[in-house]
């Protein structure tokens, strides 16, 4: 039986950095083109998963194309910490003081597209919670591509956690498989990889009609490796109830991870199937994927699994025989290049997901030139082949532009649970805390040709200054999220 095997990585990624919050789910010790994964319209779900064929490969290690030494992050003074977030405290209020989008359109009338709701979620700052494009372009920024039709999508600053353009942030969709997101995040601490488990009947049961499948099969033995790796490259449904009934069964999946989406305050999300079936209330919003996804790379396993191209999982088992294995590929095409989309240069996951009234999703995460970027776009309706990969490349390559030119419009909040270092000081301004007592003195909206907000800070928060808060959102560096091996 094929027993963790080191899984074959794309030539064009890197797999092993990116981490940048402690950990906050609980730490045992001891140890054929993929097609969508929901209901078709009018019809049950298709499986995508194609006919895997056998064969025992020798799997290599991830490789980069992005760059050839390894990337480090310069520690943070406290000092510095504290004014980068006085700034980005600051800067919240005086955005929602006045328009602050450079395109703040959203789906006209007549266009027979669902429209957001007026009022969303504030969590990461007031602008999130406005319908419509939200972006605060500096001088020398570079515009938003035209060509973006995803109801919902943002693109955020993995390390600092700032949002540098969001449409629709908070608007809370069908999330189809990106959701085995939050499943692998709450889940995949819990179980050692090396344990091994034989399928029942019953564990299959429960899978829905036309799901994505890797292949498990009842009555055959499994290691909690293989299974991973039929949720993150196949987005296995079966392998998805298998370690939900190892995990004390879907019902108590589904409220482990209802009660992990809270801790990491992805309040969009309502959870009713781990699998991201389509089901009645199942919900997510690109702001919460996007938070998934970043408390989930930084745990080394997840990270592994998510920037997989390929892998061998174990097949029948004949009487007598060596066990059969077949080849498996990981169906986010911007990581493998597949279906005619071009693989993106510094790719290193994290999931896709398609069904019938989700659409495709996919977050997606990038790095050049030292900068991580965490991209997720929702439900795009604009008949282009591939669309959710073609948008989300558009918007890295946007993000990786703009980075350091435009302002943020928000902030990847923090679990619950991170700790801090409160002042001793009655008010404590954060970035997480926009509303704070600090006031802004004067402000300017950007438009699309990249005019810049002016801004000034009050003399409340200088004065927060030099009392020396040190407060809760520093940049958390980012260790190796991938190792850094020569170019083949």
């Amino acid at each position: 039986m094929n027993q963790l095997q080191t899984p074959k990585a794309s030539r064009n990624q890197d797999t092993g950095r990116l981490s940048f919050i402690g950990p906050v789910s609980p730490q045992l010790s001891g140890g054929q083109q993929a097609g969508p994964e929901g209901r078709r319209p009018g019809g049950p779900a298709t499986g995508g998963i194609g006919r895997a064929w056998p064969r025992e490969s020798r799997i290599t290690l991830p490789v980069s194309e992005s760059m050839s030494r390894p990337c480090t992050f310069p520690i943070v003074s406290a000092l510095k910490k504290t004014a980068l977030t006085v700034i980005a405290a600051v800067l919240l209020p005086v955005l929602t003081a006045s328009p602050s989008s450079a395109d703040s359109k959203i789906d006209g009338p007549g266009d027979g597209q669902p429209k957001p709701p007026v009022s969303m979620s504030t969590v990461g700052g007031p602008l999130l919670g406005k319908a419509g494009t939200q972006v605060n372009l500096g001088p020398g920024a570079p515009v938003l591509p035209k060509n973006l039709s995803g109801r919902s999508w943002i693109v955020a600053d993995a390390e600092s956690g700032e949002v540098l353009a969001s449409h629709n942030a908070h608007w809370r969709l069908p999330p189809a498989s990106t959701l085995k997101m939050l499943f692998a995040d709450t889940v995949l601490p819990k179980l050692p990889k090396t344990q091994k488990h034989k399928v029942t009947n019953a564990e299959l049961e429960g899978v829905g009609a036309g799901s994505s499948l890797v292949g498990v099969k009842e009555e055959l033995t499994y290691s909690v490796h293989d299974l991973w790796l039929g949720v993150f490259l196949r987005s296995g449904n079966d392998a998805v109830h298998v370690l939900s009934a190892m995990n004390g069964g879907v019902p108590k999946t589904v409220k482990d991870m209802q009660r992990h989406a809270t801790e990491l305050q992805a309040l969009d999300t309502h959870v009713v199937t781990p699998d991201g079936y389509d089901e009645k209330g199942q919900v997510s919003s690109a702001y919460d994927l996007t938070l998934i996804a970043r408390s989930g790379l930084q745990k080394k396993d997840f990270r592994e699994y998510c920037s997989t191209s390929s892998a061998v999982f174990p097949g029948e088992q004949k009487k007598g025989k060596k066990r059969e294995t077949f080849e498996i590929a990981n169906t986010n095409r911007l990581l493998t290049g597949a279906g005619g989309v071009t693989a993106y240069k510094g790719i290193a996951g994290v999931k896709n997901g398609n069904t019938t009234h989700a659409g495709a999703t996919f977050t997606g995460v990038a790095e050049r030139n030292n900068r991580v970027l965490l991209v997720t776009v929702m439900n795009p309706s604009s008949g282009e082949g591939q669309a959710v990969y073609q948008e989300t490349a558009r918007l890295f390559d946007w993000g990786f532009s703009a980075a350091g030119k435009v302002k943020p419009v928000g902030l990847l909040v923090a679990p619950k649970s991170a700790k801090t270092n409160a002042s001793p000081s009655p008010t404590t301004v954060t970035a997480d805390n926009p509303s704070s007592q600090a006031k802004p003195l004067a402000a300017a909206s950007g438009g699309s040709g990249g005019i810049g907000i002016a801004l000034a800070i009050t003399g409340g928060a200088l004065i927060v200054l030099a009392g020396a808060v040190y407060l809760v959102n520093r940049r958390w560096p980012l260790p190796d999220l991938v190792r850094r091996l020569p170019h083949r």
